[in-house]
């Protein structure tokens, strides 16, 4: 959701443009496609924007747009035939979305490997880690393989372990938060527990250390929505630590304390487990010092 916050009378499609940073053509297709509302309303591109205006762009790449391979580094931590697991970076967008058309973890794909999945946008995109979420991503090699890893993990069958620095004295040694996750009715960019146009959520935690203010915790999911960790930790009482969209305060560039450090699963094709973890960026692992020192 954009919200226009000066007074201008600039028409939709250039304002748009500018905004999210894609071509004037492709905003224009995005509102003939009527996947642009001003106010709820369905408008034309020579709208002409106004102050306060609510503007939605439920732009999902359905139109044909050109993904370019970059030659950005991985960090490849297992690789065969079928599938990658790559150690993604905190900072690194997974796959286009408005404003974010390079630089993603799909261009970096594109340029390196030859992945071909029926989704040309997502090529090989198992599931997601948010943009400041670091650590352990599956990554398909062909559509065979793709339709099994997310059969996988709609069942429960590939463990995924998250680290995460949460504000706050967590006094449980172990916890489950049942909650269902849906769109914040009043921002749009944004995830909240609710009941309305929400699915099922459930993150099961486990404190492994505690500092003076803060706790480190592990976490596993039984889903995988968006958000789904820092929206429950939130919902609790226990933001993670630096958030800028669910933790309160002032918060540095480096995004949220929450690292995905283990994967263990079945290989879909050949059955062999297939386990790996990784540590924290230097970020985290400093943070975790200042922590311990204080």
């Amino acid at each position: 959701m954009i919200i226009v916050d000066e007074e201008t009378n600039e028409r939709l499609d250039s304002y748009l443009s500018k905004k999210l940073d894609i071509s004037r053509s492709k905003i224009q297709k995005l509102i003939k496609e009527d996947l642009v509302k001003v106010n709820n309303k369905s408008v034309n591109s020579s709208y002409q924007v106004k102050l306060n205006d609510e503007i939605e762009v439920n732009d999902d790449l359905d139109y044909e747009i050109n993904v370019e391979g970059e030659d950005i580094p991985l960090d490849i931590v297992y690789e065969d035939d079928d599938l990658l697991i790559i150690n993604k970076p905190s900072g690194m967008v997974v796959h286009p979305a408005p404003g974010h058309y390079s630089g993603t973890l799909v261009n970096a794909l594109i340029y390196k490997y030859n992945i071909k999945t029926k989704d040309k946008n997502r090529p090989g995109i198992v599931h997601r880690l948010d943009k400041d979420t670091s650590g352990l991503m599956l990554v398909a090699k062909n559509d065979e393989t793709l339709e099994k890893l997310s059969k996988m993990i709609s069942k429960k069958e590939v463990e995924r372990k998250y680290l995460a620095i949460v504000n706050g004295l967590i006094k449980h040694d172990t916890g489950t938060i049942d909650a269902p996750i849906g769109r914040d009715i009043n921002d749009r960019q944004k995830m909240s527990v609710t009941d309305i146009n929400a699915k099922e959520a459930i993150t099961h935690f486990r404190v492994l250390e505690q500092f003076k203010d803060n706790t480190l915790i592990e976490c596993i999911l039984d889903t995988g929505r968006t958000h789904q960790i820092r929206v429950h930790l939130a919902y609790i009482g226990f933001p993670v630590n630096n958030d800028p969209a669910y933790s309160k305060g002032k918060t540095t560039e480096f995004g949220q304390m929450l690292h995905s450090y283990s994967i263990k699963l079945k290989h879909p094709r050949t059955n062999k487990l297939l386990e790996f973890t990784v540590e924290p960026p230097k970020e985290f692992k400093d943070k975790l010092e200042e922590l311990r020192n204080n």
